[in-house]
């Protein structure tokens, strides 16, 4: 990508963030260039959109691949540590996710699903995790619950990393005294 693309898709996660019925034209007056600069690098609004979801895709596997190895529970809870800064931004896929890109957008993301479902069943094997659920349905859960805190966090600057990580552990069924634990260690 080039610094021109790259400046569209930041005003394209702002705009869409606002209104996720944005089009082109709102994202190109955001970015500072003309709609035909934006058509230049992504030839439809879908285009852009699946550019967006490639983009947040790679910087949250990359934010799952920086953790060492350790429990899981602590490996999930660095991983948030991580991707909290990334959740604002990419919060508009999950609303464009249930709209006609839903299964593109689904595609695109799957590697993240994969890894975060490979994660939990790691945690359940160790027995960390809760086993009440499928590893890969809680670990959505548990993902979800992410979007939705971030979606209320805008305007409660009460919840933020560790409100999330609290609440995302809890899900997994991590224990109150070792999500203290976890989150009360030196870093």
């Amino acid at each position: 990508m080039t610094q021109t693309a790259d400046r569209i898709l930041d005003a394209a996660a702002e705009v869409l963030g606002v209104d996720p019925e944005a089009g082109l034209g709102d994202v190109a007056t955001a970015a500072g260039v003309v709609r035909r600069t934006v058509y230049g690098y992504f030839p439809s609004r879908s285009d852009l959109v699946l550019a967006l979801t490639r983009r947040a895709a790679l910087e949250i596997d990359d934010a799952i691949g920086a953790i060492d190895a350790g429990p899981a529970d602590v490996v999930w809870a660095a991983f948030l540590g991580r991707v909290w800064p990334l959740v604002g931004r990419y919060r508009v896929l999950v609303a464009l996710r249930r709209g006609p890109l839903g299964a593109e957008i689904h595609a695109e993301l799957a590697p993240v699903d994969r890894s975060l479902a490979e994660l939990v069943r790691r945690g359940q094997d160790e027995g960390v995790f809760g086993v009440h659920l499928p590893a890969a349905v809680l670990g959505q859960v548990a993902w979800s619950t992410v979007f939705s805190i971030a979606d209320h966090g805008l305007a409660d600057v009460g919840l933020d990393a560790r409100a999330v990580t609290t609440s995302s552990l809890l899900l997994l069924g991590v224990t109150s005294d070792r999500v203290a634990q976890i989150l009360d260690a030196p870093a």
